[in-house]
Formats: C-alpha cells, structure tokens, sequence
C-alpha cells in the first residue's frame, strides 16, 4: 500500500509567536486518532523556532528523541551534564529512558529550522543518554545518508534503541535512488525540497508518502529534491 498525505494535509501551529510547526502525527493539540504513529514512530514535527526563543525545560521518560538541524544553531541543556550548540548538518540522539530534563533554544539573532521525531524504545529502563554527530549530510548528492539507526548492520551512525534508522537523502532532477526493504516494514518519506516520484506517486515539497508491504522503492528527482526517509518496523519488540 502506498498513501501520499500532502503539505496541506499536515497540521500547522502557531506557539506564542516563538514557534512555527508542521505536525506529521498527532501531537499537543492536534488528535487524530487515524494518525497517532508510524510503526515505533510517534512524532515527526517540522518546526521553525524564533530568535532569542525556544522549548523550555520539560521532562521526558521512555523515548527515543532525534533532532535534525538544517538550519541555524540549537542550544541543548539537559540534567544529567549536557551542554552544547548543535549545528546544520548534525544529529542530536536523546534517550530519555528512565527520566531526563532539558531545553532546546535558539540563543541566536536567526530563525532555526529542525526536525525532530520520536520513537518509541525497543528496551524500556535505560539510563538517560545523550549524543551529538557531526554527519555533514546537507552535502549529500544523489544518495541516502543514515542519519541514525537501531540496525546494527550500518556503522559509524548515531545509535538509537529502535530497529528503525532516519536518512537524509538527496537525489537530482532526473536521477533515481533505490532503497530496497522488506514487507515486514514500513518507510516514510518527507519531502523537504524539490519534487519526487515514489513507486509512480507524485510527491511536491513537504508532501509525504507513507508505503507498506514494499520490498524495493524508487526514488526519482522530478526537480533536484531532498528528503528524509524513515525505515522502520511494522511491530517493534517490547513496543
């Protein structure tokens, strides 16, 4: 099965003037009891966070949280010693485990623009952990870039405790890319720039295709595109 959700399908909301977002799943305000995850993914949001602004301390517990910056500087702060300025091309891991606090701001005179998507763990009662990557992915040219993942057959990738792994693909105008997978799992594919065609389904800026039961999926640029696309299983253990 393969099902496109356009950008205009998306929920937008407005925070208090500080935060502009899209929200993939259900999330805050938005309940849609038809779109609550994605297999172990919970929550894909694409927001845009004001200067001088950002998400005060909160607490987590029992998730997986990626945060991909593409543009603009985030400021992490959390409670078990983590301060640090996360940067366009990288990738911020937290696993909130068992507890975590902390605040993601935007300390600069610049808009940021970040992903970020939750997962829900594989292993319930970890300690809370935290990691910064620098993957340098905005350089990627027809291909995919593994972002993070819970597979342990791909190295030197960001760890999650997920069987799921987030790439950032990048694919030009006339050009296809092949990812191949199993009717056992699921892929999501957000379309950031450009245009895509998906297994024959049109995709424009910031539509999203959500496919099942694939073994091999074709990525086609129909104007210089790039995207993220999120491979996961259809039931996670413990999940």
């Amino acid at each position: 099965m393969i099902r496109l959700i356009t950008a205009s399908q998306r929920y937008e909301a407005q925070v208090e003037g500080w935060l502009r977002s899209h929200y993939l799943f259900s999330f805050a305000d938005y309940y849609d009891p038809e779109n609550m995850e994605f297999g172990p993914l919970r929550v894909f949001n694409d927001d845009y966070v004001s200067p001088r602004s950002g998400f005060p301390t909160h607490p987590h517990s029992e998730l997986e949280i990626v945060t991909i910056v593409l543009s603009g500087d985030l400021t992490h702060k959390d409670n078990i010693g983590n301060e640090t300025t996360v940067s366009p091309g990288q990738v911020q891991r937290m696993t909130a485990g068992t507890g975590v606090s902390h605040s993601e701001t935007n300390d600069t005179d610049d808009e940021i623009h970040l992903l970020q998507l939750w997962f829900m763990p594989n292993k319930r009662g970890l300690a809370p952990s935290y990691e910064v990557m620098d993957v340098g992915f905005l350089k990627a040219k027809d291909e995919l870039i593994p972002l993070v993942t819970g597979q342990k057959v791909l190295e030197d990738v960001t760890y999650i405790n997920s069987n799921s792994t987030v790439y950032y693909g990048s694919v030009s105008q006339g050009e296809e890319i092949t990812f191949r997978t199993f009717k056992i799992r699921r892929t999501l594919i957000y379309v950031l720039t450009g245009s895509l065609l998906v297994n024959n389904v049109e995709a424009d800026s910031h539509d999203q295709i959500r496919l099942d039961e694939q073994e091999v999926i074709a990525i086609r640029g129909t104007a210089d595109a790039t995207f993220i696309l999120v491979d996961v299983p259809a039931l996670e253990a413990n999940y």
